[in-house]
This record gives structure tokens, sequence and C-alpha cells, in this order.
């Protein structure tokens, strides 16, 4: 039986994992052992902080409509706000809500002032 030898499919998937830590530091970015080490658990954190971004953006727009909401009526807070745009049957995701309140306040304090109506 004729011997097989593994050296192309090995240096393919060797070159492979190296090609992915381009960029890396040290033996990092050369040393196959090393590098699949180190891209491995690049994976990983690129797996959890894909659910991660999700979680920062939605408080960064609480953030930022909670400051906005602030500006516009001392006494209101975030939670208030909330509660009255559900009274006042309006319905904006958050997202929305911190664009309207960055690019523009005027409709912002409109959206205001109906959701502090609403609150009984």
């Amino acid at each position: 039986m004729a011997r097989v030898k593994s050296g192309k499919v090995t240096h393919a998937r060797h070159r492979k994992v190296v090609k992915n830590a381009k960029g890396y530091h040290g033996r990092r970015k050369n040393t196959f052992k090393v590098a699949k080490q180190a891209v491995d658990r690049a994976r990983q954190y690129a797996t959890r902080d894909r659910k991660q971004r999700k979680r920062n953006f939605r408080a960064l727009w609480i953030q930022r409509i909670n400051a906005a909401v602030r500006s516009c009526d001392e006494s209101m807070t975030y939670s208030q706000f909330m509660n009255g745009l559900k009274q006042a049957n309006i319905v904006i995701d958050r997202k929305i809500l911190a664009e309207i309140a960055h690019d523009d306040p005027a409709v912002f304090a409109e959206i205001v002032a109906r959701a502090r109506t609403a609150l009984p």
C-alpha cells in the first residue's frame, strides 16, 4: 500500500490559522501552536461580544433618553417617561427615541409633553 503524506493538508490548515492571527504580537502571529490558542480565544470573545454589543447599545440609548427627558422636564425620570409613553399609546422603540432626542429636540419635547399629560 502506498504511503499517504498529509503535508499539503496540514500546511493549508496551519496557514489558515496563522492568517487569522495576522496583526497579533510576538509568536502569536507566526507560530501555529500559539496562534491557534490566540485565534480560538479571539473567536470566543467575538461570540460573547456580539451579544454584549446589543446590551451596550440599549444602555446607551437609555442614558441618552434619560438625559434628554431631564433636560425637557427636570421633575420627570426615565421610568416615568416610559410609563407615560405606554399610557399614551405611543409605540416608539428606544433606538428611535434616542435618535429623535439627539437630532430633533423640539419633536422630543413634544413627545415628553404628551407622556406627561398621559400620566395620572
